[in-house]
C-alpha cells in the first residue's frame, strides 16, 4: 500500500520539483497537495477518516504559515499523531530547534538542486518505516550540502 503524503506549500513550482522527485523514488507514494494553512486545516476538517502517513509542511506560507499549523496540528488528539516534515528555503538553528519541540520529525531545507531534492525526501521518507522508528525531537536538520 502506497504512502499517504499531504505537501502543505504555497509555491507552485516547489509543488512541481516535489511531484517530480517523489515519482523518480523506489517509494511507492501517493500526494495530495494543498496551496496554504488554511486549506491544510481545512484538509483535515473535511477528511476526517483518512489522515496521511506524513505531511511535508512548508514553514513559509500566506493567510496561515508553517509554524501556525504544526502547533494546531499537536494540540490536536485526532492529528498530534501524523509525522510533520518541515520545510523551509531557510533555516535558522533556533526555530528549527522550537519546530522540534512543537513535534516536528525533522527540518528540510530546500535544496536548489533536483537530485538533492530527491535525496533529502527520500531520507525524510525513511524516518518513516516501522523498523526506524519515528525520530526523538532531537533529530538533526536535514541541511543542503
Amino acid at each position: 500500500m502506497p504512502l499517504q503524503l499531504l505537501l502543505a506549500d504555497d509555491d507552485d513550482d516547489d509543488c512541481l520539483f516535489f511531484k517530480q522527485a517523489l515519482a523518480e523514488l523506489p517509494i511507492a507514494t501517493h500526494l495530495t497537495t494543498v496551496e496554504n494553512g488554511e486549506q491544510l486545516m481545512h484538509w483535515f476538517t473535511t477528511n476526517t477518516g483518512l489522515l496521511p502517513d506524513a505531511l511535508f509542511l512548508d514553514l513559509n506560507m500566506p493567510r496561515k504559515g508553517g509554524y501556525e499549523c504544526l502547533v494546531e496540528i499537536k494540540a490536536d488528539q485526532r492529528l498530534q499523531q501524523i509525522p510533520v516534515i518541515i520545510l523551509s528555503t531557510s533555516f535558522e538553528k533556533d526555530m528549527a530547534d522550537r519546530l522540534h519541540k512543537k513535534g516536528a520529525i525533522t527540518c528540510i531545507r530546500k535544496p536548489a538542486d533536483f537530485s538533492q531534492l530527491k535525496h533529502v525526501i527520500q531520507q525524510a521518507l525513511l524516518l518513516l518505516t516501522p523498523e526506524n522508528g519515528v525520530p526523538s525531537a532531537t533529530e538533526a536538520v536535514v541541511r543542503r550540502e
